[in-house]
């Protein structure tokens, strides 16, 4: 083949590229100019900065306000740690009866149960990966990381795609990863995301492609049965919801697949950099996301 031929090639295929994109970005629907106005109009206000992107699941509506800036996760990365947990069980590298010891070192405040229970308590692995993402339960967490490992947790959202979501650590200090020892990821604490792709986890969980259909919907209704509804969905308790928060001094965060009538709203928001450590059911931050969970509920619905 000559270079002339293969130049031509070449630019045939980047001008088919570039027509296929050109129609992908024409066949998405766009939300409201509304909605950003009542979504500024929510946040404008409020002290701290504001992150979130949602997706309206059925119509493939979405909205973005800094979704793809990396955030701090607080306890939202546990979602990681479980889809590691579940695919190492699906692979036959892990069995939900092999048991973890409560110890001295895993044992960390904060939300929980285990906590207040006596050093040696054996527990399976299934037990405190519900404990993880039912009651969020920090000591839980840190004996299913010490079982998996924070660099296979890590090696997972890789593999699955998932580029930003990364954990650093346990909680509270130790067992650092590979990015976690990283002087730029110091920052982030526990772990990284962002709202975009948490919202795409979300996505592919719903859609039965993380580790397989039965185990992805296990860990939708796991998600279910988080006992704290203080942020998204919470003046809503009609609606159905998948969720998992997180809260940090200055930040609170929450993942969650809404299931309302005007479809599967799969959202994620951060708020960071509050001023006031309000530790309260009613932190400004909790009211905000649940306020701006009703806006995007009604302005990710389908057009008329």
């Amino acid at each position: 083949m000559t270079s002339i031929n293969c130049r031509a090639r070449i630019a045939t295929c980047l001008m088919v590229g570039v027509l296929a994109t050109n129609l992908i970005i024409a066949q998405t629907p766009a939300p409201p100019a509304s909605l950003d106005a009542l979504v500024r109009a929510e946040i404008t206000p409020f002290k701290g900065k504001v992150f979130l992107f949602a997706k309206n699941l059925d119509t493939g509506l979405t909205y973005s306000f800094n979704g793809d800036e990396r955030v701090r996760t607080a306890s939202t990365i546990k979602v990681a740690v479980m889809i590691e947990a579940f695919s190492r069980v699906s692979e036959g590298r892990a069995k939900w009866t092999d048991e973890l010891v409560l110890t001295k070192a895993a044992r960390y405040g904060g939300s929980g149960v285990l906590p207040e229970l006596a050093d040696g308590l054996r527990q399976t692995l299934r037990d405190c990966v519900n404990l993880m993402m039912v009651v969020s339960d920090n000591t839980a967490t840190n004996m299913v990381l010490d079982y998996l490992t924070t660099d296979a947790v890590n090696m997972r959202m890789n593999a699955l795609g998932f580029k930003d979501t990364r954990i650093m650590r346990r909680i509270g200090g130790g067992g650092e990863s590979k990015e976690g020892k990283e002087p730029g990821n110091k920052r982030f604490g526990l772990g990284a995301t962002t709202p975009h792709e948490m919202v795409r986890i979300v996505e592919k969980l719903d859609a039965g492609e993380i580790v397989n259909k039965a185990a992805s919907k296990e860990m939708i209704d796991l998600m279910k049965r988080e006992q704290a509804r203080y942020a998204i969905g919470r003046t809503a308790w009609d609606l159905p919801m998948a969720s998992k928060y997180g809260a940090l001094d200055s930040l609170r965060s929450c993942v969650a697949l809404v299931y309302s009538k005007h479809g599967r709203i799969a959202m994620a928001i951060t708020v960071d950099d509050m001023p006031e450590v309000i530790w309260s059911v009613d932190n400004p931050g909790y009211l905000l996301m649940n306020r701006l969970s009703l806006v995007l509920v009604k302005g990710l619905k389908s057009p008329q």
